[in-house]
């Protein structure tokens, strides 16, 4: 498969409780435990809101601000209101981070990069998405899974996930210098 241009990207896909956060976590620990950098961008299918309610900057977004920004001496974090339009692109999404050496996807599951379909018996729906997907590279489940010449790692192997994701977006863990 070809990297497509732009930051290296790699998606976890999967349906609701299928381990994709969990997963996620585990990846972006082992990963910056390598020494990478990396970003992270989740995609929501329902309303969310990471303001309280009566906070300044949810008072600044009720008076119709587009765009709110927080800054502490510890993060910042920009929070822009759609207002009726559309959803941004993925594309669009993306051209925002700021540099780093991987962007983790979770969700987006029909977005053409390389990408793991996570899969758990206790999941919302059992229906495989790599079948349909020829993006999915592989899957990581918490059963035996048949049926399938993709990789399979077992949903809790972080290490051997994370070997794969280096391999398959062409990551190389920096020497130290001497």
């Amino acid at each position: 498969m070809t990297v497509p241009p732009g930051p290296r990207v790699f998606g976890i896909a999967g349906w609701k409780n299928s381990g994709k956060t969990g997963l996620a976590v585990r990846l972006v620990t082992e990963l910056t435990r390598r020494g990478y950098s990396v970003s992270t961008v989740k995609h929501a299918h329902h309303d969310f809101d990471i303001d309280k309610v009566g906070a300044d900057s949810f008072r600044h977004r009720e008076a119709g601000a587009h765009e709110v920004t927080i800054v502490s001496g510890t993060r910042y974090a920009i929070m822009h209101e759609l207002r009726g339009a559309p959803e941004p692109a993925f594309s669009e999404i993306l051209a925002r981070l700021a540099p780093c050496d991987l962007v983790l996807i979770e969700g987006y599951k029909r977005e053409p990069i390389p990408k793991i379909e996570a899969r758990r018996l206790a999941s919302a729906r059992n229906e495989p998405l790599a079948p349909t997907d020829p993006h999915i590279l592989a899957i990581a489940a918490d059963h035996p899974v048949a049926d399938t010449g993709l990789k399979l790692f077992d949903l809790d192997d972080t290490v051997a996930i994370a070997d794969f994701v280096e391999r398959i977006t062409g990551l190389s863990r920096q020497q130290p210098a001497t």
